[in-house]
């Protein structure tokens, strides 16, 4: 007597829509433009322009100098490559402009290639997130532990702080300082008898100001007014500290022309690397600020528009001698809180810093660089995650490896290396994890007795003694990958030794990649040589369709709704082991449907 087969029958299923090109790729600026935009929403705009502007006047300019550049570098590229991040990205509160967290890579950059070799990996580095959105690999990018970025930020914070001990303290030094932490500390050590009492306290004052103001008065612009009274206290006293004007010559009271920077083949391939750091830290911290909006107004932001913007901003920054503008979580908070209703306010916020340079460039010039110094230092302190470093630290051994290596290799050895390797050992404590989740278990199931009229009666339990010892049923639950793969199958060949018929349930399993696949596949072959039956059963369309592609076709395998009918037909077969062996390939298609 043939085992009777029976048709297994799927639900259709309805695929979500998938976006069109537009529609992933329209700015938020036209999505804000479509909806309707009124004078209150401009008014609102322009209030929150005018605050972000405010806080990014100083750190623009700081961070221009401690990446290397000039200040007014600083001011063009949050101009330039601000305007276009709002203007062409795919958030609404995404503020651009120089972010603190590049001062490490542009220094570098500098040092090793020249400003022209700057300006050309900036450049370089747009076309990358511009291809990187286009590709529509946003979502990838944002897949990063959390200990890196934790580890990798705090790592960031430190080098910026050491940066910025030179001009805290007012010394001069005999050599160029050194870029290495190492190298760096014991040149600082040297000069510390040049340290200026003037700058000390220029420094300390600014810090003092920032601080005190935020803890009194959070709404007002410390930072603005911290380096605005230091200017002043200079200006006024004529103390004899480094400033914008005696360092840089001030900030030209105009815009640059656009141009190109020198461009050959060598100098692509010289700068690419650098280039390609730009790309990756500028799409993570780009799309972590678009989070970080989104969680604080219930929007959501568009991950490859939002690349593709920065793209276009990059290359805008470098065209007007700028360099790597990303977005920036202060400055996008600030933005939010201040009542931003869309992009138009980093489009404003770009505006008034221009107004400050076509009018007040000369005022820059009395600004002391130890109080630009200072801010820094505020800032690289607010970089640093401090509960979060403190809590994966205890959280578990795994979380806290990722966490202290990225940190290490930020400050020893760069900022590239220590995002790779943190990924990687981010990515192998998980795959740890995850295959300690998926696990295979025998099964001691429910069956159904037949009655006479064909249907059947209430459920009780399997009996394994008096079923067939010749077979044995396993359940996978979890996520069957390459993970788990090896020890699900070493135990899965076991049982193939000893049995004629092994049913495997794929019940409680959600995906299965093609190292599982394969490794059913191999199993299936080697219970045929053996003449064991291998059943299939609880396997969902897309886990039967992997499997199907992997070869796992009838008469090989055998699938079945559930284990209940697989044993209901074993025993109807009056002990043949023939479960669903009539089940050709074409048959199982058609039931797929």
């Amino acid at each position: 007597m043939t085992a009777r087969t029976e048709p297994i029958s799927q639900p259709p299923i309805s695929k979500p829509r998938q976006p069109t090109f537009a529609e992933l790729f329209t700015p938020k600026l036209v999505t804000i433009l479509r909806e309707g935009y009124g004078l209150s929403n401009f008014r609102a705009d322009a209030i929150a322009g005018l605050t972000v502007a405010i806080v990014a006047l100083p750190l623009s300019m700081a961070i221009a100098i401690a990446s290397g550049a000039s200040p007014a570098q600083g001011l063009y590229t949050a101009i330039f490559g601000g305007f276009l991040v709002s203007a062409l990205g795919g958030s609404r509160f995404q503020i651009g402009g120089p972010a603190g967290a590049f001062i490490v890579l542009v220094a570098a950059t500098v040092q090793a290639h020249g400003m022209d070799g700057l300006i050309l990996a900036t450049m370089l580095s747009g076309l990358i997130l511009a291809a990187i959105g286009f590709l529509q690999l946003g979502t990838y990018i944002k897949f990063m532990p959390y200990p890196v970025t934790v580890g990798f930020t705090a790592g960031i914070a430190v080098i910026i702080f050491a940066s910025q001990i030179k001009d805290l303290l007012g010394l001069r030094l005999g050599v160029p300082e050194p870029g290495p932490l190492l190298d760096k500390l014991p040149v600082l050590w040297s000069s510390l008898p040049t340290a200026s009492p003037a700058a000390v306290g220029l420094a300390l004052g600014s810090i003092g100001i920032i601080t005190g103001l935020k803890a009194l008065r959070p709404h007002w612009p410390g930072m603005l007014i911290a380096v605005a009274g230091s200017a002043a206290v200079t200006a006024g006293l004529g103390l004899k500290v480094a400033t914008i004007g005696t360092d840089f010559g001030g900030i030209p009271p105009g815009l640059p022309m656009p141009s190109l920077p020198a461009i050959s083949l060598d100098k692509i391939q010289a700068v690419l690397p650098s280039a390609v750091s730009f790309a990756l830290l500028g799409s993570i911290e780009s799309l972590l600020s678009a989070v970080v909006a989104d969680g604080m107004t219930g929007r959501r932001h568009r991950s490859n528009c939002e690349l593709v913007g920065q793209g276009a901003a990059n290359v805008a920054s470098a065209l007007f001698g700028g360099f790597c503008v990303t977005g920036t979580i202060a400055r996008t908070a600030t933005n939010v809180r201040a009542g931003a209703h869309g992009p138009v306010s980093g489009m404003l916020h770009s505006a008034f810093l221009l107004v400050f340079v076509l009018v007040a460039a000369p005022l820059a010039s009395f600004i002391p660089l130890a109080s630009l110094a200072g801010v820094l230092a505020v800032v690289s302190w607010n970089m640093v995650e401090k509960p979060a470093f403190a809590l994966l630290l205890r959280s578990s051994r795994g979380d806290a490896a990722v966490l202290l290596s990225t940190f290490l290799l930020t400050i020893f050895r760069g900022l590239s290396e220590a995002i790779v390797i943190g990924f990687a050992l981010g990515s192998v404590l998980f795959i740890h994890r995850m295959s300690k989740v998926t696990a295979i278990e025998s099964q001691t199931p429910f069956v159904a007795e037949d009655r006479p009229d064909g249907a059947s009666s209430a459920r009780t339990p399997y009996d394994e003694a008096a079923a067939d010892p010749d077979v044995v049923i396993y359940r996978i639950s979890g996520v069957f990958f390459f993970g788990a793969a090896a020890s699900i199958g070493s135990v899965l060949d076991r049982i193939a030794d000893t049995h004629r018929v092994l049913i495997v349930d794929f019940g409680a399993v959600p995906f299965l990649d093609s190292t599982a696949a394969n490794t059913i596949e191999g199993l299936a072959h080697k219970a045929a040589r053996r003449g064991v039956k291998v059943i299939l059963t609880g396997t969902s369309h897309a886990l039967r369709q992997d499997l199907f592609n992997h070869g796992l076709k009838p008469p090989l395998v055998a699938y079945e709704r559930t284990i209940e009918v697989s044993l209901r037909k074993l025993r109807r077969s009056d002990g043949r082991m023939t479960a669903g062996a009539d089940v050709s390939a074409e048959t199982w298609r058609g039931n797929e449907g």
